[in-house]
């Protein structure tokens, strides 16, 4: 089930990557901006609940598709990347297993803990 999951995952990646690549956009800034959500990593320099809240946020599927909507909504090519990234990133995530994070620290996510 494990793979299928990452497959399915795989798949999305790519639908975001499709997604960018017809906007008027160099694919190359893909690229470049696919590892920017992972600055919500930064609150875990408070706490965990913090850390896990704010990562959440950065890596929540359904909050990237709603900015990827409203940037289409508003004709904004800008939100639609944002949206576009933040959804690609999340997926490019579960892909190698990190999941959104438990409050009990980083390594525990809602597909499985990290490095067990």
């Amino acid at each position: 089930m494990k793979r299928i999951l990452q497959l399915e995952e795989l798949a999305l990646f790519i639908a975001g990557f499709i997604a960018f690549y017809q906007l008027n956009v160099p694919v190359w800034w893909f690229f470049v901006l696919i590892l920017v959500p992972d600055v919500g990593m930064i609150g875990y320099s408070i706490n965990n609940k913090t850390g896990a809240f704010v990562y959440n946020v950065f890596h929540h599927k359904g909050l990237a598709l709603g900015i990827y909507g409203l940037g289409l909504y508003f004709h904004s090519e800008i939100v639609q990347i944002i949206g576009i990234i933040l959804f690609s990133h999340a997926s490019m995530d579960r892909v190698f297993g990190y999941g959104l994070k438990y409050i009990k620290g980083f390594k525990f996510t809602h597909l499985d803990n990290i490095g067990k």
